[in-house]
C-alpha cells in the first residue's frame, strides 16, 4: 500500500497543507529562529516545521498498521520514533536541556533495538560478521549518532530535505523498499515551503526524527537480507563524512565541542559565496555519484567494501577542494 499512487498523493498533500498551516502558526506564537553569527540565514524564520513531517509520518504508519501492510517488527520500531519527535518539538518550542534530549535518544534507540531483535549480521559482501551483542551495540550508538547527525547537517535551505528524498528513491529504485520512498514523499511536501528562501525551517522535531528513521531502516534491511548496512553507509554518507571529519578537526583544535559552529564542508561552501541552492544541488551531485557506487557494490558484491572506501576517498578530497575555498580556520565559528 505505501508505494500507492494515491496514497503517496495524499501523503505528499498532507504534508504541505500540514506544513502551511504550521508556518502560520509558528508565526503567530513567534516560534522563529533569530540569526546570529553562527547561521547561514539573515532572517528571523519560523521553526518547528517538522512537526508536519512527524504527524504525516506516524500516521500513515498507523495506517499500514490497520490495513496490514506492515509488519510488526518494522512498525514498532519506528513507532519508537514518536518520543523523540515530541521532544524535538518541545525543544524547539521550549529548548530542552542537552540532558534530557540525550536521555530520550537512549531511550528510543534502546526501544527499536528490542523492537527489531538487535543487529544480528553485517554483510560486507566477501565476509558477513556475526556478533549480536557487538553490532547490537555498534547499532545503538548508529542511532544516536545519526539522529543528531541529521540534525548538525540542518543548517541551510533544503539540505536535510533533498538528502532524505534521494535517500528515499535511490532506495526504492535499487531495493525496492516502499517505506523509504513514502517518507521522501512526506518530505517533498514540506521542501516546498523549506527551498532557498526557507520559509519554515524544520527545527529538531524533524531532523532527528528522519536521522533515527533512516538508522531503523538499515538496520531492517541488513536483519532481514534485504540489503547490507554497508549500502546505507554509503547513502548516507554525504552527511556522516562531513560531520565527522569536522568533528575530528575540531577535537585536534582542542575546541569546545559542545559549542555551536559554522565549519562543516557545507557551511563553509556557503560561505565562500555559493547560495544555498547551488550547494544543495552540487552536493546532490556527489549524491549521484555514490549512487554510481552502490550501483557497482551491489553487482559485484565481493568488491562492497572497495567501492564504499572509494566513496569516502571521494568525498574526502572534495572536501579538501571545499578547504581551499574556505579554509577550516582554527577556533573559529
Amino acid at each position: 500500500m505505501c508505494n500507492n499512487i494515491l496514497f503517496l498523493v495524499s501523503a505528499f498533500s498532507c504534508s504541505f497543507i500540514l506544513t502551511w498551516l504550521v508556518r502560520k502558526w509558528t508565526i503567530k506564537k513567534a516560534i522563529l529562529d533569530i540569526p546570529n553569527d553562527r547561521s547561514s540565514h539573515t532572517i528571523p524564520t519560523p521553526r518547528g516545521g517538522g512537526i508536519a513531517i512527524a504527524l504525516v509520518w506516524f500516521i500513515s504508519l498507523l495506517i499500514l498498521k490497520l490495513t496490514d501492510n506492515i509488519e510488526n517488527q518494522l512498525f514498532f520500531a519506528l513507532l519508537s520514533g514518536a518520543p523523540l519527535s515530541f521532544a524535538g518539538f518541545l525543544d524547539d518550542v521550549l529548548h530542552l536541556k542537552a540532558k534530557t534530549r540525550f536521555l530520550i535518544q537512549f531511550f528510543c534507540a534502546g526501544l527499536a533495538l528490542f523492537s527489531l531483535g538487535g543487529l544480528h549480521v553485517v554483510d560486507l559482501g566477501f565476509y558477513s560478521f556475526e556478533n549480536s551483542w557487538l553490532l547490537t551495540l555498534l547499532a545503538f550508538i548508529g542511532i544516536i549518532w545519526l539522529t543528531n547527525l541529521f540534525n548538525f547537517l540542518d543548517g541551510i535551505d533544503g539540505y536535510i530535505s533533498t538528502e532524505v528524498i534521494f535517500i528515499g528513491i535511490a532506495t526504492f529504485l535499487l531495493l525496492n523498499d516502499c517505506m523509504a520512498l513514502l517518507l521522501s514523499v512526506i518530505v517533498l511536501g514540506f521542501l516546498f515551503w523549506n527551498w532557498q528562501k526557507a520559509k519554515i525551517f524544520m527545527g529538531d522535531v524533524g531532523s532527528t526524527l528522519l536521522g533515527f528513521t533512516i538508522a531503523i531502516f538499515a538496520i531492517y534491511q541488513q536483519n532481514n537480507e534485504l540489503s547490507s548496512i554497508l549500502i546505507w553507509i554509503m547513502l548516507t554518507s554525504l552527511f556522516w563524512v562531513d560531520a565527522t571529519v569536522t568533528l575530528m578537526r575540531r577535537y585536534w583544535n582542542k575546541e569546545q565541542l559542545s559549542q555551536a559552529h559554522r565549519k562543516h564542508a557545507y557551511q563553509r561552501i556557503v560561505q565562500s559565496g555559493f547560495s544555498h541552492q547551488k550547494t544543495v544541488l552540487y552536493s546532490l551531485s556527489l549524491n549521484l555519484l555514490a549512487l554510481f557506487l552502490i550501483i557497482c557494490a551491489i553487482h559485484f558484491k565481493s568488491l562492497m567494501l572497495v567501492f564504499a572506501c572509494l566513496n569516502i576517498l571521494i568525498l574526502w578530497f572534495t572536501i579538501k577542494w571545499v578547504d581551499k575555498r574556505k579554509p577550516f580556520e582554527k577556533n573559529a565559528r
